[in-house]
């Protein structure tokens, strides 16, 4: 066995652990990131240490025969501890330190006792694959390999328990990470179950060393990789549902910065774009460039134009913050318009003390391509359009245009 899928399993949870060990070393006494890290340290070397390459050159190195089994059963101990101390860490409240502190003793002595459950036993015959059911009848090896099953069996179900009854308190990324992580500890449980399985088939005289040799390692693996994925997601899920939220945002304002593109471009409003296309930095690219163009058209604003449109999308939608956008869309079509035919600027009418929020460039955005008083408005002649005041019946806004903004 080449042990490939260990080593590549290894290697993606290094790689998250160093993904963590920043934070780390910029809070390193927080005791919830040392047990991420921990937690993603663990698994990792349980993969390492499982694999058949790593096991026989533990053994080879050493000169001890199936050293590697001890190391790998200290290590799978661990893991389950480390994943008891993380609930918690991570759900906190009342007498958090000194439940951890419980665990972690208690899981000490389990480490100590593998350690010298192995040292009194008789184990010379190196088994790389089958080493628990090959020495289920040896005194010693079959009380430690009894030993680190029951503290994995324990740790798994306790923190499969802790993790759906929390995730039915919670909602968002949390539960969802808290489910991912809890069906992630019922199938490491398969793992141990299986083994023990294979022990008591051994003892009763039959054969089913394969439950042992080969559907435990794909359980603990499954299982592993859904641990740590839930304690992942609730971390990184903000900021992906973050960078949603902006490109969301970015290609909403795209209306707003087409109808002020001409202004952008003949006076080199227009920032340069940033080389890295992430949706935050994109979105702020987007705004300032808005705001440049908005600032430079200040002067050909109409404030009449703008409180008689806001009156009358007031009065046909009811939504102030539908109006408020459909107001400042009307006077910069107007404004656009005023510019670039070459109006002298009029101070009278500045809109400077009513710059528009960020969420209300979205909703001029919007009105910019769905408005029938936009409409309205770039169909009309003159610099001062003065009819939205007092719109026809026909002319609100009806439920196609209601729903696109």
């Amino acid at each position: 066995m080449s042990g490939l899928i260990n080593y590549l399993s290894c290697g993606a949870l290094l790689l998250g652990l160093a993904a963590r060990l920043p934070d780390l070393s910029r809070d390193w006494r927080n005791p919830f990131l040392r047990t991420i890290c921990s937690l993603l340290g663990l698994a990792s070397l349980c993969f390492l240490l499982g694999a058949p390459p790593t096991v026989g050159a533990i053994n080879s190195l050493s000169g001890v025969p199936n050293l590697a089994a001890p190391l790998t059963y200290a290590a799978i101990t661990a893991y389950g501890a480390a994943s008891l101390v993380l609930i918690v860490h991570w759900r906190g409240g009342p007498n958090v330190r000194r439940t951890a502190r419980s665990w972690v003793l208690a899981y000490t002595f389990v480490l100590v006792g593998i350690a010298t459950l192995f040292a009194l036993g008789d184990a010379s015959r190196e088994r790389r694959a089958d080493f628990d059911t090959y020495y289920a009848d040896t005194a010693y090896i079959r009380e430690m390999i009894v030993l680190y099953l029951a503290a994995h069996l324990t740790a798994v179900c306790v923190t499969s328990a802790w993790c759906l009854s929390w995730a039915r308190e919670v909602d968002g990324w949390l539960r969802a990470g808290l489910l991912t992580m809890g069906v992630g500890t019922v199938i490491n449980a398969g793992y141990s179950i299986s083994k023990i399985a294979a022990l008591v088939a051994g003892w009763s005289g039959r054969d089913w060393s394969r439950l042992s040799t080969e559907v435990s390692p794909g359980l603990a693996g499954l299982g592993a990789l859904l641990t740590v994925t839930g304690v992942v997601v609730p971390l990184l899920g903000p900021t992906l549902s973050a960078w949603r939220r902006n490109r969301r945002s970015y290609v909403r304002l795209a209306p707003l910065e087409r109808e002020l593109d001409d202004v952008l471009t003949r006076h080199s409003l227009r920032l340069r774009r940033p080389y890295l296309s992430i949706p935050g930095m994109l979105l702020t690219w987007r705004q300032t460039s808005i705001h440049n163009a908005l600032f430079h058209l200040d002067g050909y604003f109409d404030r009449t134009l703008y409180e008689d449109t806001l009156a009358a999308s007031l009065e046909a939608t009811g939504d102030a913050e539908r109006a408020e956008a459909e107001a400042w869309a009307v006077i910069i079509v107007a404004a656009v318009r005023r510019e670039r035919d070459g109006h002298t600027p009029d101070d009278s009418g500045r809109m400077a003390n009513q710059t528009p929020e960020a969420s209300t460039l979205e909703g001029i955005a919007d009105a910019l391509a769905t408005s029938q008083l936009v409409l309205r408005a770039r169909g009309s002649a003159g610099d001062r359009d003065r009819a939205v005041a007092t719109p026809h019946k026909s002319s609100r806004l009806g439920p196609s245009s209601r729903s696109a903004s």
